[in-house]
């Protein structure tokens, strides 16, 4: 039988959110997977500034296309669901970047299935 543990995001400081501060790859550390256990990533993020901002996270790898989820992420709209629950492993990496610096805020968590 499974055991799930909630997270937060390992690149977050006491679960608070994490701004994005690079502008191109490789972006800010969000969440280092597990080495073996699985970790269902969720991650939100939200824009403080007026102007939509394109996103990239980078899943588990820095290589465009392959590990590139592009999302456009509108300002001032509260917080905006970007990664559904998707699976990770083996101690792989997830960043982040956006085409603004400190404008975008990424919140989530992690449950953790081992």
């Amino acid at each position: 039988m499974s055991t799930y543990t909630k997270l937060k995001l390992s690149g977050s400081i006491d679960g608070k959110g994490i701004k994005v501060t690079q502008t191109a790859t490789p972006g800010d550390i969000i969440h280092t997977a597990h080495v073996s256990a699985l970790d269902e990533i969720w991650i939100q993020a939200v824009n403080t500034g007026a102007a939509d901002v394109k996103l990239t996270i980078e899943w588990g790898e820095e290589t465009a296309p392959d590990g590139n989820i592009p999302c456009t992420v509108p300002g001032q709209s509260g917080l905006q669901l970007i990664i559904p629950g998707n699976l990770l492993t083996n101690s792989l990496v997830v960043r982040a970047f956006a085409e603004t610096a400190n404008v975008v805020i990424i919140h989530g968590f992690v449950n953790r299935i081992s």
